[in-house]
Order: C-alpha cells, then structure tokens, then sequence
C-alpha cells in the first residue's frame, strides 16, 4: 500500500501509523494508537525489573588477629546469609604493621572458605585492596 493512503487510512481512524520493523524491505507498519503503545511498553519494563531478583551482598570484617570466638561467630552468621542465597564478602582489615603479614589473613580466608564450603563457592579469590584483603563469596545453586 502507499504510504499515502495508509496515512490517510489512520487518520481516518484517528489512530497513528508507526514503523515496526525499518529494515524489511518493503518495510512494516501498523495503524495504532502510540501513546497507548508506549505506555504498555513502560509498564511491561517497570513488572520486568520488579519480578527480577536482586542479590544482596552481606560483608562480614575481620582482622588477622581476631580471635576463634569472634571469627566462629562471623562465619556463623555468613553461613546463614549464604543459606538465604546472599552473597557474602569477607574483609580482613589491617591496621598498623599488620599490613607486613599478609599471609595470616590469607591463612584466614582460607579457613572460612573452608568452614563454608558445603553452603558457598569462592566467587573471587582474595587480593588486597588498600589496606584490606577481599573474597567474595557465593551461595550455592
């Protein structure tokens, strides 16, 4: 059809003529109303992102000195978080000329990873940032 005529079609109407698909060739489009169209297509977006599952990430800190009390307590807490299918980061925080001792707190987060593998995987090895050093972990399936 010209597109004369499918404009004058529309208006006849009292709708728009939108272009659905530029590319094909003859191309394609359709007699409709666009505020409406546009609308539906906000709304269908804003449902999409709202049905969409956001992960939180839970952050327990330790430092290399901390004692098995403390540490058991923070790894129980992870454990539950991880349970809920959160992602949990663990920070060990060095202060003063701890930072010279990286090892310990390797050493650390390579006990609790142990302590929570049957719930999470190391999603990111350690590595320092500054003055801390970072794991990620995640939950499980």
């Amino acid at each position: 059809m010209p597109i004369e005529e499918a404009i004058d079609a529309a208006r006849d109407v009292g709708l728009d003529l939108v272009e659905v698909a530029p590319n094909a060739r003859p191309p394609v489009v359709r007699v409709m109303d666009y505020g409406k169209f546009v609308y539906e297509k906000t709304r269908r977006e804003r449902d999409a992102r709202k049905h969409q599952k956001q992960v939180e990430i839970k952050t327990i800190k330790l430092t290399p000195k901390i004692t098995a009390f403390h540490r058991d307590l923070r790894v129980r807490r992870a454990h539950e978080w991880l349970e809920e299918g959160k992602k949990v980061k663990v920070v060990v925080r060095f202060r003063g000329r701890e930072i010279t001792y990286p090892e310990i707190a390797q050493e650390l987060m390579t006990n609790v990873a142990k302590d929570l593998e049957e719930v999470g995987t190391v999603e990111q090895r350690p590595n320092m940032e500054g003055w801390s050093m970072v794991m990620m972990l995640a939950p499980i399936g």
